[in-house]
């Protein structure tokens, strides 16, 4: 076992962290200049499809779905428990700097989630069952196969493993309320089979119901926190900057950090946060009823605004109070931090939020295993309940392996599904650059 760690460790951190940081920061710039800042020049057509809606097709085709409810569907795989953890962990590991650099990557990497999601409905197609075909898989398919293969057959097992990190995480937090981590495993299953066997409507329906409510519950708690000590507050915003540039110098159980660490970490959970740059996002967009693809592609980059926040409050949290510093690496910091500085209610609203991340994002991710698994086998019914079964296995055991591997697990597999990915939407932006263009 010891073993195992130390190789992952090793790969992650000295063969994959200078190429992944160059590819994925180089694709988000290349795409940044390519679409002319789409970031700034959508926001105005963000907030008028936010106020406004969606056109939809005149005539509903196959499995597709309202629009913003496959726009909750897919942050329903992003804000979770991506926001309340990623940020904690990076600094763990990288140093209060790591927390800028995941907010910087978040944000240039917006564009790289507006092109995955244009091609995708671009590129989508209908089976005769109405089963919607559309994501990286099918985009890939037009630059080559070989990289459509690639990535189909590489992202099944990244979609998997995210799953079990969620189980896994929320597994640790309630094991510190005394639940046991097979009933967590348990109860999380049972409902993801509840949820996916409505198919596509049932998940989006009920993210759009759930996403605003913990969205809400989170900021609040969070943010009277963050409030009553503005000294800190601030004091925090400069250890972050300080650190971007610098070297996070040893402290409490921090062991240092360099600031190629502090890049590596930070980028690495800002594209786990926002899936920006692997593709999966762009998999319940896909499914959208909508006749212009620009248009979901607008909301899919706006909704990397949530994120951000979401993530900047949960890394100001441990920086505010300290405890990034202190004890060993774990996945349980907001947790501790809302149970010392917001005790009884505040604990209680953080158990109840992180259930439904957890809840929403395996289900949002359950449901792009079954679209990618779905396309390969074209929509073959008995090896899609296969499918699903092995999911509730890999939920329910990702609840009981050892955290930190894992992670380090996870992080691999992200940088192998993503060169596919990354080299199809820079070929197509070059081929198709009209997809790109806002309408």
């Amino acid at each position: 076992m010891i073993a195992i760690y130390s190789f992952f460790d090793w790969l992650n951190n000295q063969v994959l962290a200078f190429p992944s940081i160059i590819l994925f920061f180089g694709v988000s710039i290349f795409l940044t200049f390519k679409t002319g800042f789409v970031q700034f020049r959508a926001f105005p057509r963000f907030l008028k499809l936010i106020f406004t809606g969606v056109k939809e097709a005149k005539q509903s085709k196959g499995k597709t779905i309202n629009p913003f409810h496959a726009l909750f569907a897919a942050m329903a795989t992003t804000i979770g428990m991506g926001n309340v953890v990623s940020p904690s962990l990076a600094i763990m590991i990288g140093g209060p700097g790591a927390l800028f650099w995941l907010i910087f990557y978040m944000f240039f990497g917006s564009v790289t989630k507006y092109t995955e999601v244009a091609f995708a409905l671009d590129t989508r197609k209908y089976l005769e069952d109405g089963f919607v075909l559309g994501g990286p898989i099918q985009y890939l398919k037009s630059v080559g196969m070989w990289l459509s293969n690639w990535y189909g057959y590489l992202i099944i097992f990244v979609i998997l493993s995210w799953s079990s990190g969620q189980a896994n995480t929320l597994a640790n937090i309630m094991a510190l309320e005394g639940v046991p981590h097979w009933i967590v495993g348990l109860v999380l299953a049972s409902f993801v089979v509840l949820a996916l066997s409505g198919g596509a409507k049932r998940v989006g329906a009920f993210a759009s119901r759930l996403v605003p409510i913990m969205f809400v519950l989170y900021v609040t708690f969070a943010l009277s926190i963050l409030l009553r000590n503005p000294a800190a507050l601030l004091s925090a915003f400069r250890l972050m900057f300080y650190n971007a540039f610098n070297p996070a110098a040893a402290v409490g159980g921090f062991l240092g950090a360099s600031v190629l660490r502090a890049v590596r970490e930070g980028m690495f959970r800002g594209i786990f946060i926002t899936e920006s740059g692997l593709g999966t996002s762009s998999i319940a967009h896909s499914l959208a009823d909508t006749k212009n693809p620009t248009d979901q592609a607008t909301l899919a980059m706006g909704s990397v605004l949530a994120d951000i926040f979401l993530s900047a409050l949960s890394g100001l949290l441990v920086l505010v109070t300290g405890i990034w510093s202190l004890g060993a690496f774990r996945s349980t910091l907001i947790y501790e931090v809302f149970k010392l500085q917001a005790p009884g209610m505040g604990q209680y609203v953080l158990l109840f939020s992180v259930t439904l991340f957890v809840l929403t994002t395996v289900m949002g991710n359950t449901l792009n295993g079954m679209q990618s698994f779905g396309i390969l086998v074209k929509d073959n019914r008995v090896m899609m309940n296969m499918y699903m079964a092995f999911t509730v296995c890999m939920i329910f055991s990702g609840a009981l392996v050892p955290m930190k591997l894992l992670w380090d697990i996870i992080d691999t597999l992200v940088m192998f599904v993503a060169i596919p990915n990354l080299i199809g939407i820079v070929l197509l932006a070059y081929k198709k650059p009209e997809v790109l263009r806002l309408k």
